[in-house]
């Protein structure tokens, strides 16, 4: 089964073509180095929670927008080799500066328990 890391990021709203830009830059080295599939998500419908939320989790401020976006691989070996060549891919500097706070980005890899397709 396949393997998915998971990102969760809080964008300013007036970086949201560079944020396009940087993915489309930077997504297809993912795609390179074994993922098969790469989603970027806006935030469209994104509610305040009473407890918590998307939006607290990343900090979001008024003037940011969250960013949910995965990797799918087709299993966790060929992701711990991708993510490790990717780490030392020199073409990663020009990754800096990113158009959003990378200190706040969470991020985790997850194991399908159940995947449903049409």
């Amino acid at each position: 089964m396949s393997y998915i890391d998971g990102f969760l990021i809080a964008v300013p709203n007036a970086n949201k073509e560079k944020f396009i830009a940087h993915a489309g830059e930077f997504d297809p080295i993912f795609m390179e180095l074994g993922a098969i599939r790469v989603i970027e998500c806006w935030g469209d419908d994104v509610p305040d929670g009473q407890v918590t939320d998307f939006r607290r989790a990343v900090k979001a401020t008024d003037e940011e927008t969250v960013v949910f976006s995965w990797v799918e691989w087709p299993d966790k070996a060929t992701r711990d080799i991708g993510m490790k060549k990717m780490m030392e891919d020199p073409r990663m500097e020009a990754a800096n500066p990113m158009p959003f706070d990378g200190k706040r980005m969470i991020f985790g890899g997850f194991v399908p328990v159940v995947d449903l397709k049409k």
